[in-house]
Protein backbone atom coordinates (compact mmCIF):
# COMPACT_ATOMS: atom_id res chain seq x y z
CA UNK A 1 0.00 0.00 0.00
CA UNK A 2 1.45 3.45 -0.62
CA UNK A 3 2.51 6.07 2.02
CA UNK A 4 -0.35 8.45 0.93
CA UNK A 5 -3.28 5.58 0.62
CA UNK A 6 -1.73 4.73 4.66
CA UNK A 7 -1.51 8.70 5.58
CA UNK A 8 -5.19 8.61 4.38
CA UNK A 9 -6.01 5.81 6.01
CA UNK A 10 -4.65 6.53 9.43
CA UNK A 11 -6.33 10.72 8.94
CA UNK A 12 -9.68 8.62 8.98
CA UNK A 13 -8.32 6.53 11.66
CA UNK A 14 -8.15 9.87 14.01
CA UNK A 15 -11.21 10.87 13.34
CA UNK A 16 -12.88 7.40 14.37
CA UNK A 17 -10.42 7.72 17.29
CA UNK A 18 -10.68 11.17 18.82
CA UNK A 19 -14.71 11.57 19.17
CA UNK A 20 -16.47 12.84 22.64
CA UNK A 21 -18.99 11.80 24.31
CA UNK A 22 -20.22 15.34 25.18
CA UNK A 23 -19.31 18.99 24.14
CA UNK A 24 -20.21 21.89 26.81
CA UNK A 25 -19.21 25.35 26.78
CA UNK A 26 -16.55 24.14 29.87
CA UNK A 27 -15.28 21.41 27.73
CA UNK A 28 -14.64 24.10 24.83
CA UNK A 29 -13.12 26.36 27.23
CA UNK A 30 -10.44 23.18 28.86
CA UNK A 31 -9.90 22.33 25.23
CA UNK A 32 -8.73 25.57 24.25
CA UNK A 33 -6.72 26.51 27.24
CA UNK A 34 -5.43 22.91 26.58
CA UNK A 35 -4.59 23.68 22.46
CA UNK A 36 -3.28 27.36 23.92
CA UNK A 37 -0.72 25.82 26.63
CA UNK A 38 0.64 23.29 24.21
CA UNK A 39 0.53 26.11 21.37
CA UNK A 40 2.86 28.22 23.92
CA UNK A 41 5.28 24.71 25.20
CA UNK A 42 6.80 24.71 21.73
CA UNK A 43 6.79 28.07 21.56
CA UNK A 44 4.34 28.40 18.28
CA UNK A 45 2.24 31.39 17.64
CA UNK A 46 -1.24 30.16 16.71
CA UNK A 47 -4.87 31.06 16.73
CA UNK A 48 -7.08 28.48 18.20
CA UNK A 49 -10.61 28.37 17.52
CA UNK A 50 -13.47 25.81 18.55
CA UNK A 51 -16.89 26.16 16.98
CA UNK A 52 -19.85 24.07 17.86
CA UNK A 53 -23.35 24.33 15.43
CA UNK A 54 -21.98 27.54 14.28
CA UNK A 55 -21.29 29.34 18.06
CA UNK A 56 -17.73 30.02 18.34
CA UNK A 57 -17.08 29.20 22.09
CA UNK A 58 -13.51 29.44 22.28
CA UNK A 59 -10.89 31.52 20.11
CA UNK A 60 -7.45 32.71 21.09
CA UNK A 61 -4.87 34.55 19.46
CA UNK A 62 -1.12 33.89 20.30
CA UNK A 63 1.67 36.85 19.91
CA UNK A 64 2.64 36.02 16.67
CA UNK A 65 -0.53 35.52 14.93
CA UNK A 66 -2.29 38.35 12.35
CA UNK A 67 -5.66 38.92 11.27
CA UNK A 68 -4.82 36.19 8.27
CA UNK A 69 -5.02 33.60 10.51
CA UNK A 70 -8.69 34.27 11.31
CA UNK A 71 -9.28 33.93 7.67
CA UNK A 72 -7.68 30.73 7.34
CA UNK A 73 -9.69 29.30 10.16
CA UNK A 74 -12.63 30.60 8.52
CA UNK A 75 -11.77 28.43 5.09
CA UNK A 76 -10.24 25.74 6.87
CA UNK A 77 -13.40 25.14 8.80
CA UNK A 78 -15.89 25.67 5.44
CA UNK A 79 -13.59 22.53 4.18
CA UNK A 80 -14.76 20.57 7.91
CA UNK A 81 -18.41 21.80 7.48
CA UNK A 82 -18.71 21.09 3.66
CA UNK A 83 -17.12 17.48 4.14
CA UNK A 84 -17.35 16.05 7.49
CA UNK A 85 -13.88 15.56 7.68
CA UNK A 86 -10.75 16.67 8.54
CA UNK A 87 -9.29 19.65 6.43
CA UNK A 88 -5.94 18.12 6.33
CA UNK A 89 -7.31 14.83 5.03
CA UNK A 90 -9.71 16.81 2.33
CA UNK A 91 -6.36 18.67 1.34
CA UNK A 92 -4.39 15.05 0.86
CA UNK A 93 -6.70 13.29 -0.62
CA UNK A 94 -6.93 15.75 -3.37
CA UNK A 95 -3.34 15.43 -3.43
CA UNK A 96 -3.68 11.74 -3.75
CA UNK A 97 -6.38 12.63 -6.81
CA UNK A 98 -4.17 15.06 -8.43
CA UNK A 99 -6.81 17.65 -8.21
CA UNK A 100 -7.46 21.04 -7.19
CA UNK A 101 -10.52 22.02 -4.93
CA UNK A 102 -11.62 23.77 -8.10
CA UNK A 103 -11.49 20.45 -10.61
CA UNK A 104 -13.05 18.10 -8.16
CA UNK A 105 -15.86 19.90 -6.30
CA UNK A 106 -15.96 23.12 -8.20
CA UNK A 107 -15.69 25.07 -4.98
CA UNK A 108 -13.56 28.17 -4.56
CA UNK A 109 -10.58 28.55 -2.63
CA UNK A 110 -11.87 32.00 -1.76
CA UNK A 111 -13.50 30.55 1.26
CA UNK A 112 -12.33 27.12 1.41
CA UNK A 113 -8.74 26.24 2.68
CA UNK A 114 -7.86 22.40 2.50
CA UNK A 115 -4.86 22.86 4.14
CA UNK A 116 -4.23 21.08 7.88
CA UNK A 117 -5.48 22.52 11.32
CA UNK A 118 -9.27 22.31 11.11
CA UNK A 119 -10.92 18.86 12.88
CA UNK A 120 -14.27 17.63 13.32
CA UNK A 121 -15.70 17.78 16.60
CA UNK A 122 -17.05 14.74 17.16
CA UNK A 123 -19.55 13.63 19.38
CA UNK A 124 -19.59 9.70 19.66
CA UNK A 125 -23.21 8.18 18.11
CA UNK A 126 -24.49 11.81 17.18
CA UNK A 127 -21.58 12.52 14.52
CA UNK A 128 -20.07 15.90 13.39
CA UNK A 129 -21.49 19.42 15.48
CA UNK A 130 -18.29 21.44 14.63
CA UNK A 131 -14.40 22.48 14.27
CA UNK A 132 -11.43 22.56 16.27
CA UNK A 133 -9.03 24.60 14.49
CA UNK A 134 -5.27 25.76 14.47
CA UNK A 135 -3.50 28.45 12.20
CA UNK A 136 -0.36 29.96 12.49
CA UNK A 137 1.89 26.68 11.34
CA UNK A 138 2.95 24.93 8.69
CA UNK A 139 -0.35 22.81 7.89
CA UNK A 140 0.89 19.15 9.02
CA UNK A 141 2.06 21.30 12.02
CA UNK A 142 -1.33 22.58 12.64
CA UNK A 143 -3.00 19.28 12.25
CA UNK A 144 -0.71 17.22 14.56
CA UNK A 145 -1.25 20.28 16.98
CA UNK A 146 -4.84 20.02 17.44
CA UNK A 147 -4.93 16.28 17.20
CA UNK A 148 -2.15 15.12 19.20
CA UNK A 149 -4.04 17.81 22.44
CA UNK A 150 -7.25 15.98 21.72
CA UNK A 151 -6.12 12.88 22.25
CA UNK A 152 -3.96 14.20 25.72
CA UNK A 153 -7.41 16.19 26.48
CA UNK A 154 -9.62 12.60 25.96
CA UNK A 155 -7.64 10.63 28.15
CA UNK A 156 -7.93 13.17 31.14
CA UNK A 157 -11.98 12.65 30.69
CA UNK A 158 -13.35 10.52 33.25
Amino acid sequence: MSDEKNLLESLLQQEDELQFSSFSHETAWQLGVALVEAAKQKKKGVTVDITRSGQQLFHYALPGTAPDNDEWIKRKNNIVNRFGHSSWYIGQSLKQAGKTLEEKYLISTEHFAPHGGAFPLIIKQVGVIGTITVSGLPQQEDHELVTSTIRTFLKRQP
